[in-house]
């Protein structure tokens, strides 16, 4: 709506028509109106109509408070909107750095889990790596990705293998031989763990140990080569086979000290392997022992006596060692004061003649189990192979033998 200001004069709508012909009073008296505010400012528009000239209005003093009521809405209006305008403004960026701190905490926790899970793959690989391959050299492939051979002056070297394992496969299933293996070399593994060695190998049943490489250890090396020798010998003697109960289980073992090299030959499964007269002399003594016994050599004696360890080992006298002739060597029996409870070692003649009864032993144990001898012959052995081997020969033991046919034909002829 709008509203009308008379100043000094009469207040008449604008709508309204003066009656007769005389100008409308507003026009004698020189009134003037002030248009609302809701009108724009200094718009002019006639409020008389007649046959007289209409008169423009004007304003003086309302005009400027019009303008400035305008202003002063315009101004509430703009604090208004910017009042809107902030409040949303910051809504949005409180929302935004809500969600950023909730993704900064999800991607730590990620960040972390991921950082674990790669931590326990590290250390289980970091695990098996050590387990086939010294600590030092899983280190150096890692870092330089080779091993320098090295040259070691004195280390001591452990051979041991199973005696009678020929005969013990012959009677046994693959699967047998395997499960007999696993865990008489699980028991020994257990026992490394106590003493500063490397496992170097298993070769079929031999058995090889060293101490004093890739870490030297000063003349350390034969003390726990000699008590790691005890703690086996020892095992063996409490050790019964699953498959094969009562039949004894006999190892030979034995021990040489002197100068080896090392390294990591190949790049396909790595292996950390020695070379020199001393894994040579120590096979020797091994093979040339008795069983049941520590074989050691004049070196190993030697190093043994220049440690405080009071180990206890009789003479044995001169043994020949092929490539090496004949050198004085002896047996290790124990440590003074020390508590192994060793099996006692059959004598040579006793020895001779269990070696003969072991097969009838094996098959009389086998018998015992309740297969029956029936049982017994169809059992799949490692040796079943060579007995069929040895009845198809005899069957054809006045034919030619297999090359012969395979030799000759009937058109001898030859083609490039």
């Amino acid at each position: 709506m709008s509203f009308l200001s008379l100043r000094g004069g009469v207040h008449t709508s604008p709508g309204s028509r003066h009656r007769g012909g005389a100008p409308p009073p507003c026009a004698q008296t020189g009134a003037h109106i002030q248009v609302s505010a809701l009108q724009p400012a200094g718009r002019e528009r006639p409020i008389c109509r007649g046959n007289s000239k209409p008169t423009p209005l004007r304003s003086h003093g309302g005009e400027d408070k019009s303008s400035q009521s305008s202003s002063l809405l315009e101004q509430r209006r703009g604090r208004a909107r910017g009042n809107r305008h902030n409040q949303g403004s910051e809504t949005y960026m409180d929302n935004l750095i809500r969600r950023l701190q909730m993704y900064s905490r999800t991607l730590e926790h990620l960040v972390e889990e991921r950082t674990s899970l790669y931590k326990a793959e590290r250390d289980r690989a970091d695990h098996l790596n050590f387990m086939l391959l010294p600590g030092p050299v899983v280190r150096s492939l890692k870092e330089t990705g080779k091993v320098e051979p090295e040259l070691f002056e004195e280390v001591s070297i452990y051979f041991s293998d199973i005696v009678g394992f020929t005969t013990l496969c012959h009677y046994s299933t693959p699967m047998e031989v395997v499960d007999m293996l696993n865990d008489i070399y699980k028991n020994f593994d257990s026992i490394l763990d106590h003493h500063d060695v490397y496992k170097v190998e298993t070769i079929g049943d031999a058995y090889m140990v060293a101490s004093g490489l890739p870490k030297r250890n000063g003349d350390r090396h034969a003390v726990d080569i000699a008590h790691m020798a005890l703690d086996n010998l020892a095992f063996v003697g409490t050790f019964e086979l699953q498959h094969l109960p009562g039949i004894p289980l006999w190892i030979r073992i034995g021990v040489h000290s002197g100068p080896s090299a090392a390294g990591v030959v190949g790049n396909k499964m790595p292996r950390y392997c020695l070379f020199g007269d001393t894994v040579n002399t120590a096979s020797r003594m091994e093979s040339t022992g008795l069983p049941l016994r520590i074989h050691l050599s004049q070196s190993t004696i030697n190093i043994l006596q220049r440690t405080d360890c009071m180990f206890e080992y009789e003479e044995r006298g001169e043994t020949y060692l092929k490539g090496k002739g004949k050198e004085m060597t002896y047996w290790l029996t124990g440590v003074t004061a020390g508590k192994y409870n060793l099996p006692t070692p059959p004598t040579a003649e006793n020895f001779q003649r269990l070696q003969q009864d072991l097969s009838e032993k094996i098959v009389s144990s086998l018998e015992s189990r309740g297969d029956g001898s029936e049982g017994f012959k169809n059992r799949k052995t490692l040796s079943t192979k060579v007995r069929r081997g040895e009845t198809n020969s005899s069957l054809q033991r006045n034919s030619p033998p297999e090359y012969f046919h395979l030799a000759v034909t009937d058109n001898p002829s030859t083609y490039l």
